[in-house]
């Protein structure tokens, strides 16, 4: 095991994936020699040339389009967006055709195309640059949405995605490149697509989450111990499509609920989810299921960010409000 940033297992994903197939190409805005704005593609190009690892113009429609294109042709891009608030160029491309290939073909075509793209809040970006819209994404169907919260899951999860044969969208919090190491095998792995992980098991209260929220309620958790409230948290890691399988083991033994997202209140997916919950187990429910987002407004600019951005003091309120319903 080696001890890695997110940054880097991301890095150590990409260079297994295109040592292991040729058919991988990494392109996107200066991910060739400057490897990327934040180093994720960083001495690629120098190690596997300039063919296979190569800069597009500023163009996001233009990523869109040749990735379809090469797909098509037999590749597996891995083009990267360069900030996810970006993305609204390439909308008819990842919306409008990715999903589409593999449906429209009669399952003759497929998009193997892997999306990457750094978001999230809490690092002081310009506007457009942190904005959560897993949401557009994830209420597409064809395409799958990938969102990592530590290291390791990061490595696992990219490469399944790269030999994956439908479109993933991979997104990458920015807080989370480079705030913390976990261990990480230096040998290839991965880890299955729309697989939530339970991070911490409790009795009293199941904690949903993804990406950087994750660790918000791993240290709400923590302080709800304090107070005799054994709280499980799990990680969707995958927002598309959803593991409800394990939600509705792990609400079947709590009986309570608290969905955590960054996103806007009506964005992100926590409707989705607390929807599949009510349908399919609201008679272990013994309390409304609560919710912990930023509020529904456009992302605060930077000097107002962490008070609009949910933390896990807001979770704790949340939690013991379901406790003692």
């Amino acid at each position: 095991m080696a001890q890695m940033t997110m940054i880097q297992a991301i890095t150590d994903a990409l260079r297994t994936e295109l040592k292991n197939d040729e058919n991988v190409l990494v392109f996107g805005e200066d991910v060739g020699q400057n490897g990327g704005v934040f180093r994720a593609t960083e001495g690629l190009q120098k190690e596997f040339g300039e063919d296979r690892v190569f800069d597009t113009p500023l163009a996001e429609s233009a990523i869109g389009g040749l990735s379809i294109g090469l797909a098509l042709q037999g590749f597996r891009p891995v083009p990267e967006i360069q900030f996810f608030g970006f993305v609204y160029e390439a909308m008819d491309s990842i919306n409008g055709q990715m999903a589409r290939i593999r449906y429209r073909s009669g399952d003759t075509r497929h998009a193997p195309i892997t999306i990457r793209s750094p978001f999230g809040g809490g690092v002081h970006t310009p506007e457009l640059h942190a904005d959560s819209l897993e949401g557009l994404i994830a209420q597409q169907p064809g395409i799958k949405v990938v969102i990592p919260s530590t290291p390791k899951d990061a490595k696992g999860l990219l490469i399944s995605a790269i030999r994956d044969n439908d479109p993933v969208m991979f997104l990458e919090h920015m807080k989370l490149y480079r705030s913390f190491r976990d261990e990480v095998p230096e040998e290839e792995y991965t880890i299955e697509l729309g697989k939530a992980d339970v991070k911490r098991e409790g009795k009293d209260v199941t904690i949903i989450s993804y990406g950087a929220m994750v660790h918000s309620a791993l240290k709400a958790a923590e302080d709800l111990e304090k107070n005799n409230v054994e709280a499980e948290v799990i990680d969707l890691r995958t927002v598309s499509p959803i593991d409800i399988d394990t939600i509705l083991e792990s609400v079947q033994k709590t009986n309570r609920v608290v969905f955590v997202q960054e996103a806007q209140r009506q964005a992100g997916v926590a409707a989705h989810v607390i929807s599949e919950i009510q349908e399919r187990a609201i008679l272990h429910l013994e309390a409304p299921i609560l919710r912990v987002t930023a509020p529904d407004t456009v992302y605060s600019f930077s000097q107002a960010e962490e008070v609009w951005l949910p933390n896990h003091k807001d979770i704790v309120e949340k939690v013991n409000e379901v406790i003692n319903f």
